[in-house]
């Protein structure tokens, strides 16, 4: 059964910001010749691992709300620099916008089960949605949606 992770996305406010910086590390790794690698490195490996490689995705909270979600690609560990064994979380660069959904802070990363993820709002290009993300936030926040 597929297992999903869930984590907060720190620094971002909007989906297209998250959006950017995928863009700008692709283009970076490019012009340097290399492979763009889009990972986020994190302190504890999954135990469940082999769920989530059965077609999990990272699910992005921004603003108080899961928003988006990114397909995970791979989980490798990582020995950091001080020695310390490591998780790289390692994602595919497409985002899939999702129903808003709330969340309160936390810290480190989750487990999502399949059954508790929110629905996908169909596929999305960059700069084209079918309600702007604040409207659907506030729908959502209003209870409409």
């Amino acid at each position: 059964m597929t297992l999903h992770m869930l984590k907060l996305c720190v620094g971002v406010d909007r989906i297209d910001e998250l959006e950017d910086w995928i863009e700008e590390k692709i283009r970076k790794a490019k012009s340097k010749g290399k492979e763009p690698k889009l990972e986020h490195v994190t302190r504890q490996m999954p135990k469940r691992r082999d769920e989530i490689l059965e077609g999990g995705s990272l699910y992005w909270v921004i603003k108080g709300f899961i928003q988006v979600r990114q397909p995970i690609v791979g989980l490798q560990a990582r020995r950091g620099k001080d020695g310390i064994e490591r998780c790289a979380i390692q994602f595919a660069p497409n985002l899939v916008q999702v129903q808003p959904s709330p969340r309160r802070a936390f810290q480190g990363w989750r487990y999502l089960e399949a059954k508790d993820a929110p629905a996908d709002l169909g596929k999305r290009r960059k700069g084209e949605q079918e309600l702007p993300p604040a409207l659907l936030l506030e729908l959502r926040q209003l209870g409409i949606l």
